[in-house]
């Protein structure tokens, strides 16, 4: 799963690496949590932008905002398929950039945060739904969720699953429109083992109130990348 995830690049090298203009992003982000708004790419009339979304998807038949603090991510494998998420599927895939995301392992001294990020340090992107939901009142709010699928060798140790993460290549097969749910499937496999990264971090990130750079500092002056 991914239930929290870094972007602490600035706006205009990130608009640099990942090729697009206009890009929003106003601040570094180190602990992006569920309810809060981040960046999302997505095609809207024959263009790429990006806006500002609140992580947590809410179908547009929901009755209440707060479903979506359920729906932070949705399985690539049935993503199609299930209520919640098939109408975004066919015509509200996106792209949510990222440098990094957090996964804690269970051990004897308790839950452990460890940072994964790719070794070259760049940014990425995951593979994402939004939906705009409207309440009672009439606001408009939109939502995103991040795909995952099965963890790959590396990370396997540390979780069982792992956002899915396109490289850039399958960035705009993926917001293009499509119906073949077997092509799009075929994008929503593991991220490769070699680029990534990963390193023990600060139990700091486990507050969602906390969003500076000492959430991704090491924990120990030995934290390195032995997931055994």
């Amino acid at each position: 799963m991914c239930g929290r995830y870094t972007l602490t690049i600035e706006q205009e090298a990130l608009q640099v690496a990942l090729g697009i203009e206009g890009l929003f992003h106003p601040a570094p982000r180190y602990n992006i949590a569920p309810t809060q708004q981040a960046p999302v790419i997505f095609h809207e009339e024959g263009r790429t932008v990006s806006t500002a979304m609140r992580w947590g998807l809410v179908p547009s038949w929901a009755k209440e905002l707060s479903i979506g603090n359920r729906m932070i991510n949705a399985r690539s494998e049935t993503v199609h398929e299930k209520p919640s998420f098939r109408s975004a599927f066919r015509v509200g895939r996106c792209l949510i950039p990222a440098d990094g995301f957090f996964e804690w392992k269970a051990e004897e001294r308790g839950k452990i945060p460890f940072w994964i990020h790719l070794e070259s340090g760049e940014p990425f992107t995951f593979a994402g739904l939004r939906e705009s939901w409207r309440s009672p009142e009439g606001e408009s709010v939109n939502t995103f969720t991040i795909l995952t699928t099965r963890a790959n060798d590396f990370l396997r140790p540390l979780h069982e699953r792992m956002p899915v993460i396109l490289p850039p290549e399958a960035r705009g097969v993926w917001l293009a429109p499509s119906e073949d749910p077997g092509a799009l499937q075929r994008l929503m496999v593991p991220f490769p083992d070699v680029p990534l990264a990963v390193r023990e971090v600060s139990t700091r990130v486990n507050s969602p109130r906390n969003d500076d750079a000492a959430c991704i500092h090491p924990e120990l002056p030995d934290a390195g990348n032995d997931l055994a």
